[in-house]
């Protein structure tokens, strides 16, 4: 069972199958409990990740960086792409792919152009996982957030969740969306029309059988979900500042909204946060979105554990 991830390159949550979420899920539960007790684990001694950062990130980073610790791995990096690497030279992903298998046992890969993540894996025979490539999948993030809200809700089956704001360019809902869809939610999708969810992702889970209600109107959704995740508008999608400016304040959610939302709602984001949550909600028992970036360590721990069959 626990060799079923084995070998395997995380780049999208469609390639995931149910049985294999769980083993991640169980697995994460399970070092996170023992690292609660303080126990250590050395699973991953002698081993080495590669981190490759071509576009900004601290939780994804440092999560991935801190998971390899814990597991006392070793990590090497690239961290400022424009200047500490060969792809600045015209190097191709492919040919960095087979040379980073003379050094590291993984890699995690993170790049502004969608396909970033599958073309070092085309190179590479070491695992592959994709921390975000462009407006793309962010799986890694989705399987924390899904580990969040079973924790938080203490379940995943028939759960009504919004999804809300940039659901255009944002990776994380796009990833979210097709992994929670594997157990039958309802869906509200929240945006401005310009920034709407991807037809192909919509169109996919209703032809599955899943419920998708697409409004502008937040605080509807929000009367009637369980859980509502918010997005950032991203700045760095945008061609046009003038239409980021219009749209970057569509939604906030603050104590006034909480009043209105439904009673108990966990409220998540994947971070960082700019003016869509108030830091006021931060005092709210719901407000669920920094326990779920420090999931993102029992989770990725997880993952490298059981892609290089070192569980």
């Amino acid at each position: 069972m626990t060799t079923i991830l084995k070998s395997k390159d995380i780049l999208h949550v469609k390639d995931l199958k149910l049985e294999q979420i769980s083993l991640i899920l169980e697995t994460a539960a399970r070092y996170e409990k023992v690292m609660a007790l303080g126990g250590r684990l050395t699973n991953m001694a002698g081993k080495v990740l590669a981190t490759l950062f071509f576009e900004p990130s601290t939780q994804t980073r440092l999560t991935f960086e801190t998971a390899m610790l814990l597991m006392g791995g070793h990590v090497v990096s690239v961290t400022d792409a424009k200047t500490s690497n060969s792809v600045v030279k015209g190097e191709r992903l492919y040919d960095t792919g087979k040379m980073i298998d003379g050094y590291a046992n993984l890699a995690v890969i993170r790049h502004m152009a969608e396909g970033s993540a599958k073309e070092l894996a085309d190179g590479a025979s070491v695992p592959v996982i994709n921390g975000g490539d462009g407006a793309g999948q962010h799986p890694t993030q989705a399987l924390m957030d899904l580990y969040t809200i079973q924790k938080e809700r203490g379940r995943l089956n028939n759960l009504t969740v919004a999804l809300a704001g940039d659901l255009k360019n944002g990776r994380t809902v796009h990833s979210l969306s097709w992994l929670l869809g594997k157990y039958g939610p309802r869906f509200y999708f929240v945006s401005p029309q310009e920034l709407k969810m991807p037809a192909d992702i919509t169109n996919s889970l209703q032809n599955d059988g899943i419920e998708v209600i697409e409004t502008t109107n937040l605080e509807e959704a929000a009367v009637k979900s369980d859980v509502l995740y918010m997005t950032r508008v991203q700045k760095e999608r945008f061609t046009d500042e003038n239409e980021y400016e219009r749209l970057k304040g569509v939604y906030a959610v603050n104590n006034e909204f909480l009043g209105k939302a439904k009673h108990g709602i966990t409220i998540m984001h994947p971070l960082p946060r700019l003016d869509e949550i108030a830091r006021e909600v931060d005092e709210y028992e719901g407000a669920a979105y920094f326990r779920q970036a420090a999931n993102g360590i029992p989770i990725r721990m997880a993952i490298i554990a059981l892609v290089t069959g070192n569980e």
